[in-house]
């Protein structure tokens, strides 16, 4: 069974391999915490938010993201695509997302605001209406995509190939449209 745990407030924590396995978190906030290396093992976090954390290579899989908000997180090479989908809700804010993997993951309306998204892969995502807010995504894969109504029109470094990512009504500013043509090996002045 596992341990249950509300309104909690964790600060400066730093959490070692396998000690929040079979725990469920709601309206908690980890502030300063570092969860690098975890293994998470049933494990649920339903309105919570993490702060200035770290979770560097952390295996998420089968965690419960459930409404959970990343404000100034370093997130790196994290794989998203193993959570658990259902009610699967999450944001981010000025959070360094590098190599990280949303793969096949539904982010309807998912906003990403002044994030570093290096590399990252959005292969076969629902990214419907997600907001990229002033964010770097440099080298991300988009093939598969799903960006209908998503809002790329403030970020930058992008390369999006129009024939393998569905794309309609999709805002892309004039300054960052040459990531759209990036394969036509054109001189864009």
């Amino acid at each position: 069974m596992n341990t249950y745990l509300f309104d909690n407030h964790f600060l400066e924590t730093n959490y070692s391999e396998h000690e929040l396995n079979h725990r469920e978190f709601e309206c908690c906030t980890f502030t300063n915490c570092s969860f690098s290396e975890c293994h998470f093992i049933s494990v649920t976090f339903i309105d919570c938010t993490f702060i200035n954390c770290f979770f560097k290579s952390a295996k998420i899989n089968h965690v419960a993201l459930r409404n959970v908000v990343f404000d100034h997180c370093e997130i790196k090479d994290v794989n998203f695509a193993m959570c658990d989908a259902f009610i699967f809700r999450i944001g981010f804010n000025n959070c360094i997302l590098d190599f990280s993997k949303f793969y096949n993951l539904n982010l309807k309306e998912t906003q990403f605001t002044k994030c570093s998204l290096i590399a990252v892969d959005f292969m076969n995502t629902n990214l419907t209406q997600v907001i990229f807010d002033h964010c770097d995504l440099y080298k991300s894969e988009f093939s598969g995509a799903n960006a209908h109504h998503t809002d790329f029109k403030t970020s930058y470094n992008y390369t999006i190939d129009p024939k393998k990512t569905k794309l309609k009504k999709t805002l892309f500013s004039k300054n960052e449209v040459k990531g759209l043509l990036y394969q036509y090996d054109l001189i864009i002045e």
